[in-house]
């Protein structure tokens, strides 16, 4: 089962599979080197980042993410207005200290490795670690992949099936959507009720209630952060921050026309991302791509739905992990595998079906808005200009939050019958994504990215 915990990542900017899982991955690779007794022997540590990693790394902070997670820093804990400064101090003295410990030299352009032509045959997130000793002598050597919203394994263990042993077993297992509506059926429990007795297998109750409590709060603050703060997002691209302007508008206009209400859902969208391109604490949902979808429907839902509370925060990300957990399980949350559509549109599917949750809306509806919620999103690429998770990643944000809205909207209209179901959507974007052309993929060799500069 994938699970809230995993779902929803405290992280920081502005990449889920190019900085919080690298970071995750160095971090894992260096405190291996320390249970493995090898620390001491240590003297040079080389990261090679390969496929999407080299292509838009350095846009990505992945660079920055290694540099960190070999320092032993992790993407929930480390204090996002620290982290450069971190970076610069370790670049400046040619100094690392490995797993919090043991200091060694570094040297940033040669110890990082950007290599654009080197095969990613498992995953085009992959990297490797390789640890050296005073002779020069190749000591140990992992290999990774960032396999999207901050999940890393090992670069042997990518599609492999999950290991069963030692799993506690869920009251309500699923596979696919229509396992989930049959259970539901069976059970009389809504999907945020089977989620949760699922979460509750695995943790106690107050455990995962306090989880459910810190993306909210995490989301909250992020949004408030974002529409608070103005200046220019780092990269050299000179975009300018627009949600604490937009805020003002909107307050000074006083407006009360009804299509008023989707300039706040994209400004609470649009804020979130800011904050993530800034390297800002944002919440993994699924991806950091497409970080600002999901707190947006959710801020939606507290700010302008009449009997919203805390309750129903909680069943909206309650089923909204169920969801992303069918796209992850069938399909991919990577932009680098099945372009956007598997960033922004996972992100859209989630947040309407935790919307209509919220709203009262049965399973079908459910199963309905997160249907409706992924098809319009099909196809959808993935081109950051600059290899920047900011253009037009944020804008695409606050589209697919107005669009989560509306596809719950309508799958409350309805009685949850429909033609497509979600399982075939699922279907069709891993195919869509294996079709896609590379260039369409989180490599910044096609689309927006090469077709700005002749605009």
């Amino acid at each position: 089962m994938i699970s809230a915990f995993e779902l929803f990542k405290v992280g920081i900017g502005p990449s889920s599979s190019h900085t919080v899982g690298p970071m995750v991955a160095a971090a894992t690779f260096a405190d291996g080197l320390a249970s493995a007794g090898l620390l001491e022997r240590v003297t040079r540590v080389e990261t090679a980042l390969f496929g999407s990693l080299a292509w838009t790394g350095k846009g990505h902070g992945t660079d920055k993410a290694v540099v960190l997670g070999l320092a032993g820093e992790r993407p929930h804990s480390i204090d996002p207005d620290r982290a450069d400064a971190l970076v610069a101090e370790a670049t400046a003295a040619r100094r690392l200290t490995l797993a919090g410990t043991r200091t060694i030299a570094f040297e940033a352009g040669a110890d990082i490795l950007f290599d654009g032509h080197a095969a990613a045959p498992k995953h085009p997130n992959t990297l490797a670690f390789r640890a050296f000793d005073a002779s020069g002598a190749l000591l140990v050597e992992k290999r990774w992949c960032s396999i999207g919203g901050g999940f890393v394994v090992p670069e042997a263990e990518v599609g492999a099936p999950a290991a069963a042993s030692g799993e506690v077993p869920i009251p309500h297992p699923f596979r696919n959507a229509r396992d989930l509506l049959v259970q539901g059926e069976r059970s009389g429990l809504s999907i945020a009720e089977m989620m949760s007795a699922n979460e509750q297998a695995r943790r106690p109750e107050a455990e995962v209630e306090r989880h459910l409590d810190l993306v909210i709060d995490t989301m909250m603050a992020c949004i408030d952060r974002g529409i608070s703060t103005a200046g220019e997002l780092p990269g050299g691209l000179k975009v300018k921050r627009r949600a604490k302007a937009i805020r003002d508008t909107l307050i000074a206009r006083n407006s009360k026309t009804p299509h008023e209400v989707m300039d706040w859902v994209s400004l609470y969208a649009i804020a979130v991302n800011e904050e993530n391109a800034a390297g800002g604490r944002v919440v993994t949902a699924p991806t950091n791509g497409a970080a600002g979808v999901v707190p947006a429907t959710l801020r939606y839902y507290r700010d302008h739905c009449p009997g919203a509370n805390r309750a129903g925060m909680h069943q909206f990300l309650l089923t909204a992990t169920a969801i992303g957990a069918l796209f992850k399980m069938n399909a991919s949350i990577s932009g680098a595998e099945v372009g956007c559509q598997g960033e922004v549109g996972v992100a859209c599917s989630m947040a309407a079906a935790g919307l209509a949750a919220a709203l009262g809306g049965s399973n079908a509806q459910i199963e309905n808005a997160a249907e409706i919620g992924m098809e319009h999103h099909l196809g959808m690429t993935c081109d950051p200009i600059g290899g920047l998770v900011q253009v037009p990643c944020i804008e695409r944000n606050a589209f697919g939050a107005i669009s989560a809205v509306n596809a719950a909207s309508l799958a409350l209209h309805g009685d949850g019958t429909h033609i497509v179901s979600l399982d075939k959507v699922i279907v069709t974007m891993r195919e869509t994504g294996r079709d896609m052309a590379s260039k369409y993929k989180e490599t910044s060799l096609g689309g927006l990215a090469v077709n700005l500069p002749e605009c």
